[in-house]
């Protein structure tokens, strides 16, 4: 039986992926298997030596120790694209928000009084001060293209915009899916330049801290609008409502409300909406309880944000599913070892990423405990696990 914890309400569509007759589900339980995570913070959670996965129910990781959790060999699942479409309306809306004055209208609106015939009048006199503009023929930058911002960039050519993207990091996969009239901006700088609308889809790391900054913002055109719903600190804040005040930016939409930027009257602040519909929060938990279990019972990886991608098909015999340090030797190690238990290995993958290597094999007979432990101790191994044949139970580990 695996023990999976939740930190949060992971949606019961992704939990139902679990079946309970191989899998106990709780909030609260002892020696977990894996934990099920959305906002949780585990930086100062203790993690339990059980734990061999961690999932998180969305994209960003920055709420879990992810270097801690590859050093001690715990792999760490994301659901890119889960909650894509979802950010992608959001995005959409928000430029719609920001080009027709939609929120300062609507404000202005709730607070007109007296009669029905007093606000008409009211309403026709106040409304020129919201004039705005359409989007079809302006330029909308998308730094990120990974599964939200193609859809973005998609969605925007849709609407008439022209779209220039910056990604150097882009997946061939992504590029196929962009619309072929997307140009590629040759830097941030090139694409802040030529932009009237910017949005970012890039997670927060040293790299993209402050990516928007007062000399950046100098270099966008005269009443640019900048968007974030990806992670605050990308844009830096105060350089940005310095642009607001002496009207070189037009307009400020994001997920992220703080203080100094609330209460502005040209800055539009969302309470962190961007995944928030029952329809990504499905998609994601789903995702992340199939990556999950994938591992627990068959050592399959995908979408882990630390260790490689692997997966081995079942053919048979036993499955055994080691987690090293990527050194030389480590594969013929592990079968020098198989080999002295007198075990013939039927089928073998190997996959590293950076410094962690994971290796399944599948063997024509049980592995003895002896073995595992032998395997265990080679120096720079972090983990090794029997899954036998099947679902049937929870792997042991050494």
């Amino acid at each position: 039986m695996y023990k999976i914890q939740t930190l949060n309400n992971i949606s019961v569509a992704g939990l139902n992926r679990l079946p309970r007759e191989s899998y106990e589900i709780a909030s609260e339980l002892g020696h977990p298997d894996a934990i099920l995570v959305r906002s949780a913070k585990m930086h100062e959670m203790p993690i339990p030596d059980t734990v061999k996965a961690i999932g998180r129910a969305g994209a960003g990781v920055n709420n879990i120790p992810v270097a801690d959790m590859s050093t001690r060999g715990i792999a760490v699942f994301n659901a890119p694209g889960a909650n894509a479409n979802a950010v992608k309306e959001l995005v959409l809306a928000g430029m719609l928000i920001a080009a027709r004055n939609i929120a300062q209208a609507a404000k202005f609106a709730r607070g007109v009084e007296g009669d029905d015939a007093a606000i008409n009048k009211a309403v026709e006199a106040g409304k020129k001060q919201f004039v705005g503009m359409e989007l079809p023929g302006r330029t909308l930058g998308v730094i990120g293209l990974g599964a939200i911002g193609v859809l973005v960039a998609n969605a925007a050519r849709s609407l008439g915009m022209k779209v220039i993207g910056f990604d150097p990091s882009i997946t061939v996969r992504a590029a196929w899916k962009l619309q072929s009239d997307v140009e590629a901006a040759l830097s941030v700088d090139d694409l802040v330049s030529r932009s009237d609308f910017i949005t970012f889809h890039v997670p927060l790391t040293d790299h993209t801290r402050h990516m928007i900054n007062a000399e950046r913002i100098a270099n966008m055109p005269d009443g640019a609008v900048l968007l974030n719903f990806s992670r605050s600190g990308i844009i830096d804040d105060d350089a940005a409502v310095t642009a607001l005040d002496a009207c070189k930016l037009y307009a400020y939409v994001c997920d992220f409300p703080s203080n100094l930027l609330k209460d502005h009257p040209r800055v539009v602040t969302l309470p962190h909406l961007g995944a928030s519909t029952r329809e990504a929060e499905d998609n994601c938990a789903i995702m992340v309880a199939d990556q999950v279990r994938a591992y627990l019972e068959d050592g399959n990886i995908t979408n882990s944000v630390n260790f490689p991608d692997i997966v081995l098909p079942r053919n048979g015999g036993h499955r055994m599913a080691v987690v090293n340090r990527n050194v030389p030797n480590m594969v013929g190690q592990i079968s020098t070892d198989l080999a002295e238990a007198g075990l013939n290995i039927i089928d073998m993958l190997n996959r590293s990423r950076g410094d962690l290597a994971v290796t399944l094999i599948d063997v024509d007979g049980p592995c003895p405990e002896k073995t595992v432990r032998d395997i265990a101790g080679i120096e720079g191994v972090l983990s090794v696990r029997r899954l036998g044949t099947g679902a049937a139970a929870a792997g042991e580990q050494a």
